[in-house]
């Protein structure tokens, strides 16, 4: 038996060990200090690119507004100024059957996309570094995507101080991306350029700090992911973050590019996300470490790609990868499920060995693989129930992606987590055994490794590895647990395994999902603790043996590590409320829009809150659903409120040209905006007619029946002023064919009734915040 003594001796040697590896892997995720404007030419200075960052988020510069033609003549004169190559595309996008069905229809927009080509020497293809330089309505895009925009410009510099790549660098800068992903669709589908693909590498954010993750992948990506690791100096990204985004509905201006069969890498910094999309959105609250990252990413890539035979790039399968301190590990897909497999084999002979040694009986062994269940199940809905209380303490965070501050309550989770496992361990500890126990954790690790092979093969390496390594760890803690220090050794060594895969990924966990999916990273921090849970142990006193008031000490002592971790997450809870209050640095977002019918001359207030918030309520008191007076703002209940009309015009609908054949009516209109306008729509009454084909400034556009009153609907965003040519050929059903246009401007300051919000009430980030939107039917 373990000496008392000895055995707190080797919980703090492992603790001593296991330290230095945790900060060694949460170092390897920060960001690099920034360079300075006087570094060397041919190197990526943040300093140098945050001078172009103040000029594109210098004010809010929606697509098609004059401030988005102020960015854009500057991107052009810095890149004509590089000697590259450049030309704007000016065009309507996207083709037909292209990123159709938006919430008010098929979605079309005039972009206008600037375009600088660095030719090669001798080019296998093009490499493509795109991001998108307009903002949203609500915000300049200081980082969103000044930051994308910006590392460009300087990446461009850097490359033309250097001898020529050999493969052609294109430097793409989309617009409309917060609009539709226009810009990028337009390019991708119809420019010169593109016409035989390439290797993209898109540069965004979603936030305002944070690594820059690499986040999104082409299919395929083995060869991509090894150039990745190798050649990015600072290499953050995770195959279970591909598997997660692909599922998700998320869009970038790399889907654009994928629907076009391109290959490449999609990247951005995403921690900070409380400003995104929103009026703080400046390039002050810019962290220049994640732009540095970004900037030096990119060089590193573009020249990495810029000499590679871009013909090679296309592999067969996915690679399996994940950050570790100094690089990025990574392995063929194919091994994923092989290993999977291995790892359930690994933790049978654990388990065998363990019911040999006389160390555990068969029914303890299924005991412990039974009860290891609770944690994995009550730590992340325990996690969901705190942030349910909190949010209830401040409502005011349910319309933000993460609080301001969000670190107390990333923290506060985790303790909870950690006290949850320790608690559960000391309840079961004295009467299932540690190394039941141990085994039962190790086996969920397996079987989770197992499933996820099967259905989202690029996670598997979360549960596989740390499954794999701690039965190893086991079978030699086993075999010399006569030996010496050799035992714990082993031990320890195979929860450094689970500590370097597994606590980068909840950190990561919290900024990419937000504090309203805390659970996940819960989950993920309960699985680190399973694979440790022969370290935890050694905080315990030898299991077995004790009685009286020895075993009542034991009990106690056990209890502790639970008793100190629950009160953290409560100290930590309430230091994160107190912390992190709304006030005018950090305002508490609402949204609101106006919506007028010329027609009768009824407005309202509309709002997307579930539960407005006290400066919502003065202007909303009930629900409606306003899918047929304004359809353009889509389906569904909003919360609404009476609204004093405003002088404000339609925008205007006349016929160009109107001619029946076959049964078939085709109308040829013009619809003009009436006001500087973000947007305009036109849908059709279903009940007047049937729409068979549809153009917009003679292409094409889907098709696409919708339910409801306004059977086809088409948006536009940045029209211009002289107006959008719209032809629809319709199949006749009433005498009169009813259209119901719309726009949409934004900013509702000068309406009346309208009351400025205080200090501290800010704008949510939202494409519908603050819009002010005028619609009338017209019957031709």
């Amino acid at each position: 038996m373990t000496r008392p003594r000895r055995r707190l001796l080797a919980a703090a040697a492992a603790l001593v060990a296991l330290a230095p590896v945790g900060a060694g892997s949460l170092l390897d995720l920060r960001t690099p200090a920034p360079k300075p404007a006087d570094a060397p030419a041919g190197e990526f200075s943040a300093s140098r690119a945050y001078e172009d960052v103040q000029v594109i988020a210098a004010r809010t510069h929606v697509a098609g507004s004059p401030a988005n033609d102020q960015v854009r003549a500057h991107l052009e004169q810095q890149l004509r100024g590089l000697g590259l190559e450049t030309e704007v595309q000016d065009t309507v996008a996207p083709e037909a059957g292209q990123l159709s069905g938006a919430a008010g229809g098929a979605t079309v927009a005039r972009v206008r996309n600037v375009v600088a080509r660095l030719p090669g020497t001798d080019s296998t293809g093009r490499v493509f570094l795109a991001a998108h330089y307009d903002s949203v309505q609500t915000g300049p895009g200081g980082n969103d995507d000044a930051a994308g925009t910006s590392a460009i410009l300087e990446v461009a510099r850097a490359l033309t101080t250097g001898p020529r790549p050999r493969n052609d660098i294109v430097f793409v800068l989309t617009d409309a991306e917060e609009a539709c992903l226009c810009g990028a669709a337009a390019f991708a589908s119809s420019h010169p350029l593109a016409a035989d693909g390439g290797v993209v590498l898109n540069l965004e954010a979603r936030g305002s700090t944070g690594p820059v993750i690499m986040f999104e992948t082409s299919r395929n990506n083995a060869k991509l992911v090894d150039i990745f690791g190798r050649a990015a100096p600072h290499p953050v990204g995770t195959s279970f973050a591909v598997e997660i985004y692909r599922a998700l509905p998320n869009d970038t201006d790399f889907t654009a590019f994928l629907d076009q069969k391109f290959i490449g890498l999609n990247s951005a910094y995403i921690d900070g996300g409380a400003i995104y999309h929103t009026p703080l959105d400046t390039p002050e609250t810019m962290d220049r470490g994640s732009l540095q990252q970004h900037g030096d990413n990119a060089l590193g890539l573009a020249r990495e790609f810029g000499r590679t035979d871009l013909t090679e790039l296309r592999s067969g399968h996915d690679a399996t990868y994940f950050p570790v301190p100094g690089g990025l590990v990574r392995y063929p897909g194919t091994l994923t499920l092989p290993l999977a497999l291995l790892a359930v084999a690994a933790v049978a002979a654990l388990g065998w060995l363990t019911r040999r040694q006389g160390r555990a009986s068969v029914g303890r062994l299924a005991a412990g693989f039974g009860l290891a269940l609770v944690p994995i199940v009550v730590a992340p809905v325990a996690a969901q129930l705190l942030w349910l209380a909190i949010t209830a303490i401040r409502p005011g965070y349910a319309e933000l992606l993460d609080p301001y501050r969000p670190i107390w309550y990333r923290l506060a989770v985790v303790a909870l987590a950690a006290a949850i496992l320790f608690a559960w361990y000391a309840l079961t500890r004295r009467r299932i055994g540690p190394a039941a126990l141990a085994v039962g954790g190790l086996a969920w690790l397996a079987l989770l490794g197992v499933l996820l092979a099967v259905a989202v093969p690029g996670g598997a390496y979360l549960t596989t590895v740390p499954a794999l390594a701690g039965a190893l760890g086991g079978l030699v803690a086993l075999r010399t647990r006569q030996t010496g220090p050799w035992p714990v050794v082993a031990v320890t060594a195979a929860a450094a395994v689970g500590v370097v895969i597994l606590l980068p990924t909840v950190v990561l966990l919290f900024p990419a999902l937000g504090m309203g999916m805390g659970g996940v990273a819960a989950l993920v921090a309960v699985l680190l603790g399973l694979t440790a849970l022969p370290v935890v142990d050694l905080l315990h006193p030898q299991a077995g043996g004790q009685r009286g008031l020895l075993a009542l000490r034991a009990r106690r002592l056990g209890v502790l590590p639970a008793a100190a971790t629950a009160v953290a997450a409560v100290v930590l809870a309430g230091v994160g409320l107190g912390v992190d209050r709304f006030d005018a640095d950090h305002p508490a977002p609402t949204h609101l829009m106006y919506a007028m019918d010329a027609g009768t001359g009824q407005a309202r207030w509309l709002s997307h809150e579930s539960d407005p918030q006290s400066w919502t309520d003065g202007y909303v008191d009930g629900t409606a659903d306003v899918g047929d007076d304004f359809p353009g703002l889509g389906d569904g209940e909003l919360r609404a409120g009476p609204a004093q009309p405003a002088n404000l015009p339609a925008p205007k609908l006349d016929v160009v040209a109107d001619a029946t054949a076959g049964g078939e009516r085709t109308l040829r209109l013009r619809l003009t905006p009436q006001r500087a306008a973000r947007l305009a729509t036109l849908h059709v009454d279903t009940s007047t007619a049937t729409v068979l084909r549809a153009e917009v400034a003679g292409r094409p556009v889907p098709v696409e029946p919708r339910e409801g009153k306004w059977g086809f609907g088409l948006v536009f965003h940045a029209p211009p002023t002289e107006g959008i040519e719209v032809t629809l050929t319709v199949r006749p059903i009433a005498g009169q064919v009813a259209l119901r246009a719309m726009d949409a401007s934004d900013g509702l300051d000068a309406l009346p009734g309208f009351r400025a919000r205080p200090p501290a009430v800010g704008v949510v980030g939202s494409h519908s915040s603050e819009m002010l939107a005028v619609a009338r039917t017209y019957p031709i």
